[in-house]
């Protein structure tokens, strides 16, 4: 058993806070307040733990992971679960406590377990640990279910007045997220855990605990049977949504900057800049009479679905393409969403970007790069990324940073900040505009040093998206308190569908090369992504899943 004085300092040994004091929010509503009600179950988010158990090995980049009991519980509140995270980053975590508030003592939402089951124990394994650790499992009565897990130190069984347990009806499915620590030796996994259902309507509310994956007597333990997460009965009340004023001051506090590479051809703009510039509207079988756009799309066709009827493309005149293909830096705007997330304990703020072009797109295959023609071009790109923040005390959470078709959350402790502020700061990738959290080569499609390039640098080049933004949705907030622009419910595609000889483009390039080049490059072909294989041109912010859902 490992002595943590003996080892090197870790992350973890370290809490994060983010660069700037948080100012004080506008006042209004029960946003930041500190306390959310779920319909009679009120719930506080703690940030001040006590170390119970830590390992130091195994896990993400084999340093481990350490174990909290939440800690400076207010009067009137019980624990539901312990915290866990890894240790290769800063401490930076919160886990829900709850107090019941309704006069029912008959079905109380709030009850004592009334027993303790042993999940897993380290008594056994020869691991770098601070002492032996225990992972219990509250046992519920009737009609009652864990919400999470007791770490100890002993084989002795908890107290039962140590956790609480919660009536089924305040209670919603949860799922694995990220592995926090484990690997088949130990016979365990833990995972930090998130609402199965997630999205605009989704009423599950995540606590902050984990989820374990035991291995007893060869059997595998259901990751996500055992434990449930909170449920808000009082989601349509929205009273812990921030207003717009407030939205206004946390887009202000916690606007991102972006750079771009300095190598970068396509800029974004705003989307009046892009209307006044000539980018029209094409209708089926008409292709050489398209129809100039009204400033903020006025005369766009509303609502439907994607029919094929049609498209906004670039003029006609290769001179006024040329030019709107470039963007506008200077023009450029973005375009924030507001909606509630995890039953409204958090808000999410997905900014939206407009490009004009998405550029050509070059492979990499070892230390060789190549230019793939016009794979990677198509008309008007839309990308964007996402601020999470609780509605407990109006903290950014993570940041969600879109890569083509995918994406990546990165906790705030993992973010690079702007100059001492609370602005985080993100890196689009030449060309094609992917978001990453940092400068670098990142390769996308392929393994083993090849892939499609995506470059970062941080230039000269750099967008505070704080300068100039509109916020252009808000349902949560009623009717007609946002007025959403028309172009915003334009459901058709921002750009012309063009389908590349992609065998020709390919025979090209190969008969450039030789050897393993070759080889390499053909399988390169058979996995890239779809949306470099043609241009095709993309629906709006909208009509992408996330609007309504979570990001994936």
């Amino acid at each position: 058993m490992g002595n943590s004085n003996s080892r090197k300092s870790l992350p973890i040994d370290k809490s994060f806070n983010l660069p700037s004091p948080i100012p004080s929010w506008p006042q209004g509503g029960g946003f930041a307040s500190g306390y959310i009600d779920l319909g009679g179950l009120e719930v506080h988010q703690i940030s001040s733990f006590n170390k119970i158990w830590a390992t130091y090995e195994g896990g993400p980049d084999d340093l481990g992971a350490t174990f909290y009991q939440p800690s400076q519980i207010p009067d009137g509140f019980f624990i539901l679960g312990y915290y866990s995270q890894p240790n290769n980053k800063p401490l930076f975590g919160s886990i829900l406590v709850a107090k019941d508030n309704t006069p029912n003592q008959e079905s109380p939402i709030l009850i004592k377990p009334t027993d303790y089951s042993l999940i897993w124990s380290s008594n056994s394994s020869k691991i770098n640990q601070t002492s032996h650790g225990y992972i219990w499992l509250p046992e519920s009565p009737d009609g009652y279910k864990a919400i999470g897990y007791v770490v100890t130190t002993t084989s002795d069984k908890p107290s039962l007045e140590k956790i609480r347990c919660v009536r089924s009806d305040f209670t919603d499915e949860l799922e694995t997220e990220n592995l926090i620590w484990g690997q088949e030796k130990y016979g365990l996994n833990v995972y930090s855990s998130r609402p199965k259902n997630r999205g605009i309507q989704a009423q599950g509310v995540p606590i902050g605990t984990f989820l374990v994956q035991s291995s007893i007597n060869g059997t595998e333990g259901s990751p996500a049977s055992s434990i449930s997460c909170l449920k808000n009965n009082n989601f349509l009340n929205f009273s812990s949504m921030p207003n717009l004023n407030q939205v206004e001051e946390l887009f202000k506090e916690y606007a991102p900057q972006i750079y771009f590479h300095s190598k970068e051809k396509y800029l974004p703009s705003s989307v009046n800049w892009y209307f006044e510039k000539g980018a029209k509207l094409y209708t089926k079988g008409e292709n050489q009479n398209p129809v100039s756009i009204e400033k903020n799309g006025s005369n766009l066709p509303q609502g439907g679905s994607n029919d094929g009827n049609f498209w906004i493309g670039l003029p006609i005149d290769e001179k006024s393409k040329e030019e709107i293909k470039k963007g506008n830096l200077q023009s450029s705007e973005v375009y924030l969403q507001i909606k509630p997330i995890f039953g409204g304990t958090f808000t999410d703020i997905p900014i939206w970007i407009f490009y004009p072009f998405n550029g050509p797109s070059t492979a990499k295959i070892g230390l060789i790069d190549i230019p793939l023609g016009q794979i990677g071009e198509h008309i008007g790109d839309w990308e964007h990324l996402t601020l999470r923040i609780s509605n407990f005390n109006g903290i950014l959470h993570k940041v969600y940073l879109s890569e083509h078709s995918k994406g990546t959350w990165v906790d705030s402790s993992l973010l690079e900040f702007q100059n001492g502020s609370n602005k985080p700061v993100a890196y689009s990738a030449r060309n094609g505009h992917p978001l990453y959290p940092k400068p670098g080569i990142f390769l996308q499609g392929g393994e083993n040093h090849v892939g499609i390039r995506n470059d970062t640098e941080k230039s000269s080049m750099v967008m505070d998206t704080g300068a100039r933004f509109s916020v252009v949705s808000a349902e949560f907030l009623g009717p007609g308190v946002v007025v959403e622009p028309p172009w915003l419910n334009y459901f058709r595609k921002w750009g012309p569908n063009v389908t590349y000889e992609i065998g020709v483009e390919v025979e090209k390039i190969e008969g450039t090369l030789s050897g393993g080049l070759k080889s390499a490059f053909g399988s390169l072909v058979h996995i890239l992504p779809k949306e470099v294989y043609g241009a095709e041109g993309p629906l709006g912010p909208k009509m992408k899943n996330s609007w309504n859902g979570d990001e994936r």
